[in-house]
């Protein structure tokens, strides 16, 4: 597997991995799915993108997002993280963050940070191999489909 930034020719194929999570309900409160003009609007030349692939194809991605728009905050980015569900289990997950990681220390980022659904204890396990810290719960921060779920809040310095 390499790892690459990835480009609007992705969009696609990210959207199509993002749209499987967002109906897993594991892993965002997202419940709409995306289309690939929607992962297009990610591209802004300010919050980087990677991928992984192989010779089938690209199978996982990591992207960062505005934090907040007030100015202080531009050196802080959201991120997420998604592995398509066939291809779980192979390290794939690791390999994009530590390259996010990279490229958003590159792109003059200082912090990367996040949310994650309590249970999800494989994405803490993920996130703590990498360097994330947790910072605490947000208890009942949003309802996913009629439930209150809590967050881990988790921050990496870079």
């Amino acid at each position: 597997m390499k790892v690459r930034p990835a480009t609007p020719a992705d969009a696609a194929t990210i959207a199509r991995i993002y749209s499987a999570g967002i109906e897993e309900r594991v892993a965002t409160f997202e419940t709409r799915p995306r289309s690939a003009a929607d992962v297009e609007r990610w591209f802004d030349g300010v919050h980087p993108v990677v991928v992984v692939e192989d010779e089938d194809g690209v199978f996982a991605f990591a992207s960062t997002s505005q934090y907040r728009q007030r100015e202080c905050y531009a050196g802080i980015a959201e991120f997420s993280v998604y592995v398509a569900r066939e291809a779980r289990g192979r390290g794939a997950g690791h390999v994009a963050m530590n390259a996010l990681i990279d490229s958003a220390r590159a792109a003059g980022f200082w912090k990367l940070l996040s949310r994650v659904f309590v249970e999800n204890e494989a994405s803490r396990a993920l996130l703590r191999s990498v360097g994330f810290r947790e910072i605490g719960i947000y208890e009942r921060h949003a309802q996913l489909d009629g439930v209150w779920r809590d967050v881990v809040i988790v921050e990496r310095l870079l």
